[in-house]
């Protein structure tokens, strides 16, 4: 389960649902000498902090070890938001978390994934609004015996 956990962190690290989140500031503030007036909206885009190579190494490549209990510890917590962060983060995170590991035991206890001559590699990413792709993408199910 523990490496459950870690497959499904790095995969939402490396596709998060929303590819940016928008806060209001609720009151003017200086940072490093750029002014944020109150009322004004602020993008935080999840996208590339997701993929920042000074915070994640090789970020386009797919390491659960990321996310084991031995480096979890060590992510900013600013750097990997794939559902917010804060006192206005997704109220339904934890929920999302267990259903979608629900889901991949149940599928993997039946059936394993592979590609097919349909499979788009690589495949396109819809930026506008959820993180989505463009087409779906289709894969072979091969029954577990």
């Amino acid at each position: 389960m523990e490496y459950l956990d870690s497959v499904i962190n790095e995969s939402l690290r490396l596709f998060p649902i929303a590819p940016r989140l928008e806060r209001v500031a609720k009151a003017s503030v200086e940072i490093n000498g750029l002014v944020i007036p109150k009322d004004m909206v602020v993008m935080i885009p999840t996208w590339p902090l997701h993929r920042d190579p000074e915070m994640w190494p090789e970020p386009e490549t797919f390491k659960p070890e990321r996310f084991s209990k031995k480096n979890k510890d060590k992510i900013d917590p600013y750097t990997y938001m794939p559902f917010g962060s804060g006192p206005r983060n997704c109220i339904g995170m934890r929920f999302a978390l267990v259903m979608i590991k629900l889901a991949v035991v149940e599928i993997l206890q039946q059936y394993s994934f592979s590609t097919c001559k349909e499979t788009e590699i690589p495949f396109e990413m819809d930026g506008q609004g959820f993180l989505a792709p463009k087409r779906p993408i289709q894969l072979k199910l091969v029954p577990r015996s």
